[in-house]
């Protein structure tokens, strides 16, 4: 009876962890409303271990903010927050994790100071930490304090910040992606649209060279940048086309309630009554 109990619950725990691989994958392809129900799924089953059912709600904490709903993926974040601290431990990778993910919430909706002071301890925590996690922990709050920045109007700061950062970094991947378009915000943001023009066109020839995975999340982003550009330069035909691909590549991507897809149609809906 012993042995047999000892192999139901391996083979629990492969199913587990092949369905939060599912899961996963689910999520890094874009077909978000799978992930998050496929993710439900394995929290559903309680006589699995007791780390997979808070992974695959973290999950479908993500998918839900993939599909535009920010609001109802902070509740699920919030709620998640003591859990994996009980489960994890305060500073384990999963709970920076988790904590990057909310705080990345927390701009998206807005709350750009609660987003800095979060990504500012986050940066901290991950110094002190050890393990390859840590420098992609770093680099995700040092992203996230670069919008917070550039929410607040805080541009030279955010451009400050974003530059050093590219010093630092030197790898042709999704982290300089974002940190070149996190620096065109910063540059639309004090009016120098001609160099915010260019530095969104460095970061569409690197998202080019980009394997499908790393490009989706960025999906209307590099649009997003040269539209607000040609806006301020008065290019408002250019700035109506990449508006509306913008627009476009958002919605289908991650659909209308998105706040990326927000932006693009607020952003084309300004040029086009400008027009």
């Amino acid at each position: 009876m012993k042995l047999f109990g000892q192999r139901g619950r391996n083979d629990a725990e492969q199913k587990a962890r092949s369905s939060l691989a599912e899961a996963t994958a689910l999520y890094q392809a874009g077909r978000y409303a799978e992930a998050e129900a496929e993710a439900r799924a394995v929290a559903s089953f309680r006589s699995w271990p007791r780390e997979d059912a808070p992974q695959a709600l973290s999950i479908a904490a993500a998918a839900m903010g993939a599909q535009g709903r920010h609001a109802e993926a902070l509740v699920a974040y919030d709620a998640l927050l003591p859990v994996f601290g009980r489960v994890f431990g305060a500073e384990h990778p999963q709970t920076l994790r988790l904590r990057s993910n909310r705080a990345q919430t927390l701009a998206v909706l807005f709350r750009h100071a609660e987003c800095e002071a979060e990504c500012a301890d986050l940066a901290r925590a991950a110094a002190r930490g050890r393990g390859p996690e840590m420098p992609l922990i770093a680099a995700a709050a040092q992203n996230g304090l670069i919008y917070a920045l550039n929410g607040q109007g805080r541009h030279p700061e955010a451009e400050a910040l974003a530059c050093e950062a590219l010093a630092a970094h030197r790898k042709p991947d999704r982290f300089t992606l974002v940190l070149r378009l996190g620096l065109a915000r910063s540059l639309n943001g004090q009016d120098r649209h001609e160099e915010a023009l260019a530095e969104a066109e460095r970061a569409d020839e690197l998202r080019r060279s980009l394997p499908e995975e790393q490009r989706r999340p960025e999906a209307g982003a590099v649009e997003l940048a040269m539209a607000t550009s040609l806006q301020g330069l008065g290019r408002s035909t250019e700035a109506r086309t990449r508006a509306a691909a913008a627009h476009d590549a958002c919605l289908a991507v991650f659909g209308p309630d998105h706040h990326r897809t927000a932006e693009a149609r607020t952003l084309l809906d300004r040029i086009i009554d400008g027009a």
